[in-house]
């Protein structure tokens, strides 16, 4: 593939975006045409999760694990999730994607949410606008601030600003690609707090999905079938238990409202890159932090490492690159500052858990990655090699919640994840390889957060 290294990047990441929740991925409900357009004039990985989070807020350690290409593991100050600074604070030593590119000579400018620290975003940035540094807010009172130049960003430098948060972080951008004069070429992240919940789109999308002509999934369930270890955080209780199916659906339609109003303001960037004449030299990137239940298996959130809630789109559309190209190949969040910084010509830190998946945009390998695992606090982890898919649940030692189990899936045969196959004999041999694999994982990060158990290929034997 032929290197554009001076090629501006518009970086797009979401909050709460499903990777299925997309016209071009499937989806025969959700209406994303700006999306299915990028996908159409670029490559799309379709199998991309997320490396995990310790805390509930997965957002910003997903964040994390995007902008290092570290695990989390080894990203943060520290692997103990009862505490939130361990959840959000980003290593001072390492390396972050927008710093590495600002470093190569990048104009980097930020646009809304950062849900890291703030010292991680100064030396990431020289420039941004509405910028905000919490996980989610009423979308019509969003506390923003000015780009602070001393990266201090106080609490009281806050205001609250005025308009819909997709709208204001879109005006926003646009402003700033409009208003571009510099020779060299810029990094622009973009970052919304839609899809989040509330979900109250504007007008006329509050009306566009009626929740009657919403079709439940095939792994809608009135309630989890056991304690996974989290099912009283916040995003459970967005909705009754048990399940009711008119109230998910309407969930459900709210969701994909907030969905094609974002879309509809990505487009808006993309006319403002063709109006300066620049959409050709650019690379634009659209990812989202995690996924999200509504409904499927009886849960709300993003605290499971179901397939709703690990898998994330991952759209890359630029200068030479292949076109209309779907990859199935599995690839981790933490693959994504590798890809982009060869995309753009510039050399990674020493250091890095992330893989460039350049060889695969390019036709050269069908994939970097075997397996890919995920973690969720210390209840539950997660491998998969994209047909056969693992998840482990542990109970607590912390709070004392959560079940010691497994249960086996065939994503081929069953992508919805509602048959189990952990008691079928049959599928034993499939159950021990995931587990040693998913035991090499763990232990490759030694300093996992105390008290959470290594598994064993023994753990299993309860189980089967």
């Amino acid at each position: 593939m032929k290197e554009q290294p001076q090629a501006n990047v518009v970086f797009i990441i979401a909050d709460d975006h499903r990777g299925d929740a997309i016209g071009a991925f499937g989806s025969e409900t959700v209406q994303t045409p700006v999306l299915d357009r990028l996908a159409a004039e670029g490559t799309a990985f379709r199998n991309m999760h997320i490396f995990g989070g310790l805390t509930g807020a997965l957002c910003a350690p997903s964040r994390a694990c995007v902008h290092t290409g570290k695990s989390i593991f080894r990203a943060m100050i520290a692997k103990d999730g009862s505490g939130w600074v361990h959840s959000n604070t980003i290593r001072p030593d390492v390396c972050l994607m927008p710093q590495r590119l600002r470093e190569a000579g990048y104009r980097t400018h930020a646009v809304g949410k950062w849900h890291n620290d703030k010292a991680s975003f100064a030396r990431s940035f020289e420039g941004g606008d509405k910028l905000f540094f919490y996980g989610m807010s009423d979308h019509n009172k969003v506390p923003v601030q000015d780009f602070d130049p001393s990266g201090a960003y106080p609490q009281e430098r806050e205001y609250i600003a005025s308009g819909f948060s997709t709208e204001l972080f879109t005006d926003a951008a646009v402003g700033f690609i409009e208003n571009y004069s510099e020779e060299r070429p810029f990094f622009l992240h973009l970052a919304y707090t839609a899809p989040h919940d509330p979900w109250i789109a504007p007008e006329p999308y509050a009306s566009m999905y009626n929740k009657s002509d919403i079709s439940l999934p095939a792994n809608f369930q009135s309630r989890h079938p056991f304690d996974n270890g989290d099912l009283t955080v916040r995003d459970e209780k967005l909705a009754a238990i048990p399940r009711d199916e008119d109230e998910i659906r309407g969930h459900m339609a709210a969701y994909y409202a907030m969905i094609s109003h974002m879309d509809a303001h990505i487009g808006k960037v993309i006319d403002a890159l063709k109006a300066k004449g620049i959409y050709e030299n650019t690379i634009i990137v659209y990812t989202a932090d995690h996924g999200l239940a509504v409904g499927q298996h009886g849960l709300m959130g993003k605290q499971n490492v179901y397939e709703h809630s690990v898998r994330i789109p991952f759209i890359l559309r630029g200068p030479g690159m292949a076109r209309g190209r779907q990859q199935v190949e599995i690839a981790s969040n933490i693959d994504i500052f590798p890809t982009v910084a060869g995309l753009c010509g510039v050399e990674m830190p020493a250091e890095t858990d992330g893989v460039s998946l350049l060889p695969v945009v390019a036709g050269e390998k069908r994939g970097v990655r075997d397996i890919v695992c995920s973690a969720y606090r210390d209840v539950q982890r997660m491998a998969t090699d994209g047909r056969w898919k693992l998840i482990r649940y542990y109970r607590s030692r912390v709070t004392n919640t959560g079940t010691d189990t497994l249960q086996l899936f065939d994503l081929h045969r069953d992508p919805w994840e509602t048959e189990d196959l952990s008691a079928d004999p049959a599928c034993r041999g499939e159950i021990e390889r995931l587990a040693e694999r998913l035991s090499g994982w763990m232990k490759a990060y030694d300093d996992i957060m105390a008290g959470v158990p290594v598994f064993p290929i023994a753990a299993t034997e309860g189980a089967l």
